[in-house]
C-alpha cells in the first residue's frame, strides 16, 4: 500500500491482513505492546487504505507470502505474512546460549517477577517470606533442555505459569500449605522439561498453564471477526 491509493473502501480480511502482521511485529520484538495496541485499534477503525498504509509501512515483509486482496483498477497487491499455526512455540527459537539473565528471586514481606523475555538457566531458586513470587515462562527463552525451578515460600505465596505445551513436572509439597499442581503433563516436542519443587509453609505455591498474551489477543480478534461475519450474514 501506498500514498498513492485512493480512498478505497477496506474489507473485514484487509484489517485482519495488517493485524496479522502487527501480531508478527509484536512477536519479533518490533513493536513494544503499548504501540502493538495502538495500532491494532486504529486497525479496526481503519475505514479505507489509505488509512491501513501507515500503520505497517515501518515493518518490513518475509517470510512466506501469499496474494490477498486486489487493489481495484490499480491492479497492486497487498501481502501478508503466513504462518501454519500462529499459536505455536518455535523451541529451537527460545534456545539459547550464554548465561541465564536470574537464577533466583527473593522476598521479604516484599514481591519479585521474572516474565517477558527473560533467559532461564538449568536451576532458578525462588524464596518468599511473608512475601510473593510470580514466575512466568511464557515468553522465556532457555539455555538448557532440563531446567528445575525451586519454590520454597513460608507464610507466602509463589506463582508459576508455563505455556500450554511445555512438559512440566510438579513435585512439590505443603506443609499446612498448599503446592497446587494445574500444570504436570508433556508438551509439543523440543519444548524443555521443566521440574517444578520445593515446599510452601503455612503458604502456597501454584503451578498452571496459561496462554500467551499474544494468543488472548489473536483469540479475541478471531471471535471479533465471527461476530462481524455473523452480522453481516445478517444483514
Amino acid at each position: 500500500m501506498s500514498d498513492e491509493l485512493p480512498d478505497l473502501r477496506a474489507s473485514d480480511s484487509d484489517r485482519e491482513q495488517v493485524a496479522e502482521q502487527l501480531r508478527d511485529a509484536l512477536a519479533e520484538g518490533r513493536l513494544d505492546m503499548s504501540e502493538f495496541e495502538e495500532r491494532l485499534d486504529a486497525t479496526y477503525k481503519a475505514r479505507t487504505y489509505r488509512e491501513l498504509a501507515p500503520l505497517t509501512r515501518d515493518l518490513p515483509s518475509h517470510g512466506t507470502e501469499a496474494s490477498i486482496v486486489s487493489m481495484g483498477s490499480m491492479g497492486s497487491m497487498v501481502k501478508r505474512q503466513v504462518s501454519d499455526d500462529p499459536a505455536a512455540i518455535d523451541w529451537g527459537e527460545r534456545m539459547v546460549s550464554g548465561e541465564p539473565s536470574s537464577t533466583f528471586g527473593f522476598a521479604v514481606w516484599s514481591g519479585f517477577n521474572r516474565k517477558g523475555g527473560w533467559v532461564v538457566g538449568r536451576h532458578f531458586n525462588g524464596f518468599a517470606l511473608w512475601g510473593g513470587g510470580e514466575i512466568d515462562l511464557r515468553e522465556a527463552r532457555f539455555t538448557e533442555r532440563d531446567v528445575e525451578i525451586r519454590c520454597f515460600t513460608i507464610m507466602g505465596g509463589m506463582h508459576v505459569t508455563v505455556p500450554p505445551d511445555m512438559t512440566v513436572v510438579v513435585k512439590g509439597f505443603g506443609i499446612m500449605g498448599g503446592f497446587d499442581d494445574q500444570a504436570t503433563g508433556e508438551g509439543s516436542p523440543g519444548s524443555p522439561r521443566v521440574v517444578v519443587k520445593g515446599f510452601a509453609l503455612m503458604g502456597g505455591v501454584g503451578v498452571e498453564r496459561k496462554i500467551r498474551r499474544m494468543e488472548r489477543l489473536r483469540l479475541k480478534e478471531e471471535r471479533r471477526r465471527e461476530r462481524l461475519e455473523r452480522r453481516d450474514q445478517r444483514d
